[in-house]
Formats: structure tokens, C-alpha cells, sequence
């Protein structure tokens, strides 16, 4: 039974490398198409040339990285990599609440590490070389220190709790751990804005003005009950633009990154906030919220399931079965389970846009939200021409084309009524 889990994962994997490549192929297959009308004019022949080697040369970077990803894996499993990592840290320590932080830090330090001159690359050479790149060595490496800080500390807490409530409880695991689990995104939810970005960037509370001044104007218009609104300081990193919400009844709270007001005019940033009001009055946000909290119960359920199972360990190589393995096993088998709840969560993310697309074109300004999107869209060097079927598995967002054209119907229709 081992042999034939080991073979499906490998499939997994190898399936899961075979469809992205293809999907890549086939966006890749649409460079050069004609524009759609609605978008014509959006680029100039010089930036539209820029925009096309952007992509060319992100996809063939995806193609390298993705394959030495593999490569790598493949070849760690056939050494049977996971059960010999596991036998070096039992020869650490024996306390089984321990090997799993001590494994899986090993492991993600190395996995980073081996990545390390796959991110130099991205960072400082295709993102500097098409002007979006503004973060220094210095704070890349200190980006890093931070990231491995927050998560031995976080990441590390909540691993050790969870492998605590598998060896106090082991039936009732799952429930434990969907509560702790369910708990912390509801947290982070609420104080992430307060707690996590502060130790990456700035911010700061949007002064009065104009624009604080609009959207104040226009929160009052719609009943939104807002606070908080707050400047971040992107541009230290990087050229492109943002903005958010964060939190949930009284801890809203609106980011706006200074790259986007730098690049758009008043209205365009009012129509843009206006937009993600939309999402919230249409309690997206608190669906989207239920909904990850009902996937994440699922998944843990189904955990518990494989960890005191023996074969699962044993396809990758241990002898018995081993708490850290089964879910590095798990994570493995789970990929089509996640697929599919992948496509389903964008199905119903890109339904929520256009719905989030036509509150700000009723309740403030569809052809400023247009003009907003397409300058984002210019400012990115977006893909104008996405294949569909890349579009159907990996945009959380329609695309462009099918953005605008919804907006125009809309308002056609608005204006028929």
C-alpha cells in the first residue's frame, strides 16, 4: 500500500507541474493578439513591447524555477529525504513535541535558502530591470531575518500547540486544532494591519485633504463607518500600487499605499475604496471569512484521518508512523483536494468582483473606477490578452477586458432604467 501512495503522490506532483506549464503555454500562445477594443490605446507600442517581455520573461523564470522545484523534490524522495531528516532530528532529541518544530524548521530553512538565489534574481534583475524594484540589500536582508523571526516564533507556536492537542487528544485533534487555527485567522484578521505590518513598514494616518476629506464624504454617503485611514509606505519596495481593508466592525481600517495615490487622481482612489466598500457591503468579506473557517475544519478532519495511519509515513520512507511525515504526506495528497477548492474559492471571488465593480459604479463613479483600473493595469504591466483557461484557474480577479465590458453593460442597463 506504501508503494502505491508513493506512486500517487509523485503523479500529484508531476500532474500539478505538467498543468501549470501548460497553463503558462497557453497564456504565453496569446502574446502578440490584437487588443480588444474596449482597451485599445492603453499602452503605447513602446510600453506594450515592455509589457509583453515582462510576461515572456516571468513565464520562462516560472519554467526554471518550477522545474529545479521539482527536480529537487523528486530527487528528495527518492532518497527517501523525509524519513532521513526525521532520523536526524530523533537523534536530537526524543520529546515528540519537539522533532516536529526542530523537522519542519530544518526544513523550511533550507528550502528557502536553496530559493534564496531564485528570489535575488526576481528581485534584483527582472523587477529592476522593468523599474518596479525599489528595496535595498539592506532591507532584503533584513525582510528575511524578519520573516524567519515571525515564523519560528508564530509558525513555530501554533505547530507545537497542534502537535500538542494530536498527543493529548488524538480523536478530538481536529476540532482543537480548528479552533486554535480558526482563532488566529480571525486575529489576524483584525490585528494584522496593527501588529505585523508595522514591522515591514510604516504608516501612517492619511492627513487632512482633499482626498481624506472624499472619502470621508463619500464612507457618510453609503453609511460605511470609518476611522482609520492609513498611508503605507510601499514605494520602498516596490513601484506598483494597493490598497485595502483590514478587520472586521470596529477594527476597519483603510490602507492605502503611497503609490497609489501618487498615481491616481482623487476620484480614482475614492472609486477604487469605493469598489472594496462594495465587498464589504456586500459581506464578502464576511463570507469569504466563514467560508475559510468551514474549508479549514474540513481539511483538519481529514488530517486526522491520515496521521495515525502508518502507511502514509511509510510512503516516504519511515518505518512507523510519524506525526511530522503524515503531514508533509498529507500536504502532498491534499494538492487535488486544494485545486478544486482553489477554482471554486476564484469562481466565487470573481463573482464577488463584479458585484463589488457595480456598487462603485452606483454609488459613485464607474468611469473613474475604469480609469483606475486601467492605470493599475498600465502601472503593472498587466497581461491585456489572458487565456481563458488561466483566467478559469488562477485569477481571483476577471480580467481587465471583462471587467470594463461588465461595467459598460451596467451602466448601459442603469441608464435604460
Amino acid at each position: 500500500m506504501e508503494t502505491l501512495l508513493y506512486k500517487l503522490i509523485i503523479a500529484i506532483l508531476i500532474f500539478d507541474y505538467v498543468l501549470e506549464r501548460a497553463l503558462d503555454w497557453l497564456n504565453a500562445s496569446r502574446m502578440g493578439q490584437a487588443i480588444p477594443a474596449v482597451l485599445a490605446g492603453l499602452y503605447d507600442q513602446q510600453k506594450y513591447d515592455k509589457q509583453q517581455l515582462y510576461q515572456k520573461t516571468n513565464t520562462r523564470f516560472s519554467l526554471l524555477t518550477s522545474t529545479f522545484s521539482l527536480v529537487v523534490l523528486l530527487v528528495f524522495l527518492s532518497l527517501t529525504g523525509f524519513a532521513k531528516l526525521h532520523g536526524f532530528t530523533a537523534g536530537i532529541t526524543d520529546n515528540v513535541l519537539l522533532q516536529p518544530l526542530i523537522f519542519f524548521g530544518l526544513l523550511m530553512l533550507a528550502q528557502d535558502l536553496i530559493s534564496l538565489p531564485f528570489q535575488l534574481y526576481q528581485t534584483f534583475v527582472i523587477e529592476e530591470r522593468f523599474g518596479f524594484n525599489k528595496i535595498t540589500p539592506k532591507l532584503f536582508v533584513m525582510d528575511k531575518i524578519k520573516g524567519w523571526l515571525l515564523m519560528a516564533l508564530l509558525g513555530g507556536g501554533v505547530l507545537f500547540l497542534i502537535t500538542w492537542f494530536y498527543y493529548r487528544t488524538t480523536d478530538q485533534f481536529w476540532l482543537y486544532a480548528w479552533g486554535l487555527m480558526g482563532g488566529i485567522s480571525l486575529f489576524f484578521v483584525m490585528f494584522y494591519s496593527n501588529l505585523i505590518v508595522p514591522l515591514f513598514n510604516k504608516q501612517t494616518e492619511l492627513e487632512d485633504g482633499e482626498l481624506k476629506t472624499a472619502i470621508e464624504t463619500f464612507a457618510g454617503k453609503v453609511d460605511f463607518s470609518v476611522k482609520d485611514i492609513y498611508v503605507l509606505d510601499g514605494s520602498k519596495r516596490s513601484t506598483k500600487a494597493n490598497a485595502y481593508f483590514t478587520g472586521l466592525g470596529s477594527k476597519k481600517r483603510i490602507v492605502l499605499f503611497d503609490t497609489l495615490i501618487n498615481d491616481l487622481s482623487t476620484a480614482e482612489v475614492v472609486a477604487v475604496l469605493a469598489h472594496e466598500i462594495g465587498h464589504y457591503k456586500k459581506k464578502h468579506t464576511l463570507q469569504g471569512v466563514v467560508i475559510s473557517l468551514l474549508q479549514m475544519g474540513i481539511m483538519f478532519y481529514l488530517l486526522s484521518l491520515f496521521l495515525g495511519q502508518a502507511v502514509f509515513s511509510q510512503a516516504l520512507g519511515a518505518e512507523t508512523a510519524v506525526f511530522h511525515i503524515g503531514l508533509v504526506a498529507f500536504g502532498m495528497l491534499y494538492s487535488p483536494v486544494s485545486l478544486l477548492t482553489g477554482l471554486m474559492m476564484n469562481l466565487w471571488s470573481r463573482m464577488n468582483e463584479y458585484q463589488a465593480d457595480a456598487f462603485a459604479s452606483t454609488h459613485f463613479d464607474g468611469t473613474a473606477l475604469g480609469n483606475a483600473l486601467k492605470k493599475l493595469s498600465i502601472n503593472h504591466l498587466s497581461n491585456l490578452t489572458p487565456h481563458p483557461a488561466y483566467v478559469f484557474f488562477h485569477y481571483s480577479h476577471p480580467s481587465l477586458h471583462q471587467r470594463l465590458v461588465a461595467m459598460a453593460q451596467f451602466e448601459r442597463a442603469d441608464d435604460a432604467a
